[in-house]
């Protein structure tokens, strides 16, 4: 069988997500999981301006404007064959401009700051003959092709961006480009491969990972904070968002069912802590955990949940949170979308409040031993190799074709 890795490369990872940001991030994962055969640097996203401004009490906006003005080199090991770079420079923000024209004209230049901070750690490392891998970052790394120069250039979809209002301001006219003129695509789900397929034909699916080396050997003891809840729970892990979230599902089945104890783990936006499922006893917030306690917080759930509304920004996303409930073996009930008609076999899909609270009713009753070890078998190849390796495909296509 042919050895479809990609090895001895120089691979620079931009995207949405600096190294530093606490909270998973598929690209970090990639980024682990391309250095074991490759160099790789991964390149936080350049500080704006208005950032630089507003948040410069941030210990993380400290360390940048330190490293800025100081001049001092913003390049480190993290490990074996993967460095992270701090950019050292400042980019405009402007995404508040109304004109395409003008907007693209700083863009341009934000651009160039940008890459030539990249080319310089290029140097110093000596990487040549580039893979750019690009996470969803639309218009910071919009000409990063043009400046840089790669080999190959990927767009890596795993999320759709365009279902947020920043974004959408100028994103609407700009991913479609920057998806039409990178020499391949990647999406970690069908509904998004769909999606970059309409404007490049390279487009690739190549599903979605999850780092299950905190949910190894988790501890029987249940989390002092949940210990004291009364059963069942019915609980969910991840950040409360709105946008992401049906607030009105929550309260809907919390209503219905008061002996059911709804256990929410994660950090609220705005909506969340001024929504009304604050007023109901039956719904617990515990707030934000670190990751390696997560696990034994869903092992004390008799029943996962994952509660989306369905809107642009959550059809076709892979909700990460999915993999860590199965590879417990919890059974879980979720909202139905596209990406999640895949897991059908091993996960209750629900369309309303109905369905929740009939699917959660039957899975209280039905859990057994034999489901649950397929669940953890199931979520056990969603690997960060398997799906890097189908990143590899696509590029080895890509190579053989030129």
């Amino acid at each position: 069988m042919k050895d479809e890795l990609i090895r001895d490369r120089d691979i620079v990872i931009v995207g949405q997500q600096s190294w530093d940001v606490e909270i998973g991030s598929n690209c970090k994962n990639i980024a682990e999981e391309f250095c074991k055969h490759n160099r790789v640097l991964y390149v936080n996203a350049p500080l704006d301006r208005i950032t630089a401004w507003k948040s410069s009490n941030d210990e993380k906006v400290k360390k940048r404007l330190c490293l800025i003005k100081n001049k001092e080199k913003g390049l480190f090991k993290i490990q074996e064959n993967l460095w992270n770079l701090y950019p050292d420079t400042i980019i405009e923000s402007i995404n508040w401009i109304g004109s395409d024209k003008v907007y693209n004209l700083f863009n341009k230049l934000n651009n160039r700051k940008f890459s030539k901070s990249i080319q310089k750690a290029l140097d110093e490392l000596g990487f040549k003959d580039i893979i750019l891998f690009n996470d969803n970052d639309i218009s910071r790394s919009f000409y990063l092709k043009e400046l840089l120069k790669p080999q190959v250039s990927i767009y890596y979809s795993r999320d759709y961006m365009l279902g947020v209002d920043y974004w959408k301001k100028h994103g609407e006219v700009l991913e479609p480009l920057l998806i039409a003129k990178s020499d391949i695509c990647t999406a970690n789900s069908m509904y998004l491969k769909e999606y970059c397929g309409k404007y490049n034909s390279k487009s690739y699916y190549v599903g979605q990972g999850c780092d299950f080396e905190a949910f190894k050997n988790v501890s029987d003891i249940i989390p002092a904070d949940i210990e004291r809840i009364k059963y069942p729970i019915i609980g969910y892990v991840g950040a409360l968002q709105g946008l992401r979230l049906d607030i009105e599902l929550l309260a809907g089945i919390a209503t219905a069912k008061p002996d059911w104890q709804i256990v929410l783990v994660g950090p609220e936006d705005e909506s969340f802590k001024l929504s009304r499922l604050h007023h109901f006893s039956n719904i617990h917030f515990l707030g934000s955990k670190p990751p390696q306690q997560l696990a034994s917080y869903i092992k004390a759930f008799d029943v996962c949940i994952n509660p989306q509304i369905v809107n642009e920004v959550t059809i076709g996303n892979y909700p990460r949170k999915i993999d860590e409930y199965l590879i417990l073996g919890k059974p879980i009930v979720a909202t139905k979308t596209e990406t999640m008609k895949s897991f059908g076999e091993h996960v209750y899909l629900a369309e309303n409040k109905e369905d929740y609270l009939e699917l959660i009713e039957k899975t209280l009753k039905e859990n057994s031993e034999v489901s649950a070890k397929s669940r953890i078998e199931f979520a056990s190849s969603h690997t960060w190799e398997n799906s890097v390796k189908e990143i590899y495909k696509a590029i080895n296509s890509h190579i053989l074709c030129q």
